[in-house]
């Protein structure tokens, strides 16, 4: 059982507007973490379906757990919700609604988070997370803002012809820092645009990533392309981003 310790804690509910997006609009979810003080500053931790990451990925009580047990450096987390209708449109670097989605998380998302709460400004302290497509947007917003983020924690990412495509076109990516998991059960996952092998997706962005010198933590192990492996993986992704103080 959870300790009730963990559970205690602050996730704020907001809406950021937008003229890039054809709602308007986007909910978000933001943890404020233990201790949270507005004198101090800190990193934050931006993931993409943030609904699932609160819910499945019960990722406020890891961090509040890291935090309080572990000593890792309080940060924030910003979940950003997703249509699961306009999702492939959105997160896949061929969708009909991607571009706008990666402005809108740079121009309007992003301003409005460092407006209101005190995080630190610089591409070393945000992180960009995401699971499937998660992953794959995450990594593309990367490469499209490069001077805005360095950091990508891709849970089993998506990484179909069109992402790899983008990889195979940039230039030296020595600047970037990629954490990269996948389940060895993930060899014929049905989608939205047909069965994939997501083992040799990742296998394939892991080649063309070292190719252009981006740093790399990979690993494959036991798991599904379910939130039931990636929860139980984010504990050690977050060691890796987040320092202890």
């Amino acid at each position: 059982m959870t300790e009730q310790k963990y559970l205690k804690r602050t996730i704020l509910k907001e809406t950021v507007n937008s003229r890039y997006l054809t709602e308007g609009e986007r909910n978000l979810r933001i943890f404020l973490p233990p201790g949270y003080n507005e004198l101090l500053s800190y990193p934050v931790l931006y993931c993409q379906d943030g609904e699932d990451f609160f819910n499945f990925g019960r990722v406020a009580t890891i961090a509040t757990q890291l935090i309080l047990d572990e000593g890792l450096e309080p940060f924030l987390i910003v979940g950003v919700d997703v249509n699961k209708k306009n999702r492939t449109e959105e997160y896949a670097p061929d969708g009909s609604r991607h571009q706008a989605y990666l402005r809108f998380f740079a121009e309007e998302l992003l301003p409005y988070i460092e407006e209101r709460y005190p995080v630190r400004k610089e591409a070393n302290f945000r992180i960009l997370a995401g699971d499937s497509l998660g992953g794959t947007v995450s990594l593309q917003l990367a490469l499209a803002y490069p001077e805005l983020f360095r950091h990508v924690m891709s849970l089993s990412g998506a990484f179909y012809a069109s992402a790899q495509n983008e990889i195979v076109n940039s230039m030296d990516l020595g600047w970037l820092n990629m954490y990269m998991i996948v389940g060895l059960q993930e060899t014929d996952y049905e989608t939205d645009r047909g069965v994939f092998d997501f083992v040799a997706l990742n296998r394939n962005m892991k080649a063309l990533l070292e190719l252009k010198q981006a740093k790399l933590f990979y690993e494959e192990k036991d798991g599904k392309h379910q939130w039931g492996f990636w929860q139980k993986e984010l504990p050690q992704a977050l060691r890796h981003f987040i320092e202890i103080e």
